[in-house]
């Protein structure tokens, strides 16, 4: 990696990738994988091409949710990325170790080296979202993506739980300050709806999500429940088999800021 005066990291070029969007919490455990699955296997089913970079180097989830497993090939072009069953072009680390037990343990420096690669190496080819799974926390990893990657907005993944949206605002505010339009908001796991009855009710209590809203520019693109057929499909490596309206709200939401910011003359392109 080279770096711009100041001690900023040069920007990678962008290329014929539409719009990059990355999706992060801040925190772990909130599902922020299965969100970025989730969306990915939607914008596909309706007609867009898509990818999805696993930024979540030391902790991968995404090969096991989509089933997929490496090795990623180089001929001579630059690295081939793994292609799902629905078309979504797929890089993890998963890919580069021996099994699903191997850990990545890598420091800092090799972690965001890696992640500059897979998205400066790979022929992803001309896409409409490429999507990138944040991993947690606000240091060097998130912080290089946010330097070296031209992306277009960032959306956040929280549960109701006022401790997980007091973690997802630290990270709405580096977004905000390393100048990252703030694309939405998405609860996760906020209800659960009895199979018996068809009752539903909160799980973790009272939602805090409006906090994040009152204080931020960061609309709820929508809020998705708990859902064992999810954690099934999820285990099986058949994510992109779950539908829900809860998802397609989410996906025409999210279109929908993207336009509004566009409109708006602000950085999303």
């Amino acid at each position: 990696m080279s770096a711009a005066r100041g001690g900023v990291l040069a920007r990678l070029p962008k290329g014929d990738l539409h719009q990059i969007i990355a999706v992060g919490s801040g925190k772990g455990g909130v599902g922020k994988s299965s969100v970025t699955s989730l969306l990915a296997a939607q914008l596909a089913r309706e007609g867009h091409s898509v990818g999805i970079l696993d930024a979540d180097i030391t902790g991968p989830s995404l090969p096991l949710l989509f089933g997929q497993k490496g090795p990623l090939k180089d001929q001579g072009h630059g690295i081939e990325p793994v292609i799902t069953a629905d078309g979504i072009r797929l890089v993890s680390s998963q890919f580069l170790v021996e099994s699903e037990e191997t850990p990545v343990i890598w420091r800092g420096p090799m972690v965001t080296r890696l992640i500059t690669q897979f998205f400066g190496q790979v022929n992803w080819g001309p896409l409409d979202y490429l999507l990138l799974d944040m991993p947690p926390g606000t240091s060097d990893v998130p912080l290089t993506v946010f330097q070296t990657i031209p992306i277009d907005g960032m959306v956040f993944v929280t549960t109701p739980q006022e401790l997980s949206t007091l973690i997802v605002r630290k990270a709405i505010v580096m977004a905000e300050e390393l100048h990252v339009p703030l694309l939405g908001l998405v609860e996760n796991m906020g209800e659960v709806r009895c199979p018996h009855c068809g009752e539903t009710f909160n799980p973790y209590g009272k939602s805090h999500s409006e906090a994040i809203v009152n204080n931020h520019d960061v609309p709820v693109l929508g809020k998705l429940p708990v859902d064992p057929t999810l954690s099934e499909l999820g285990d099986s490596g058949r994510i992109s088999e779950y539908t829900n309206p809860s998802v397609e709200a989410i996906s025409r939401a999210l279109r929908q800021r993207i336009d509004d910011l566009r409109k708006r003359n602000l950085k999303v392109l």
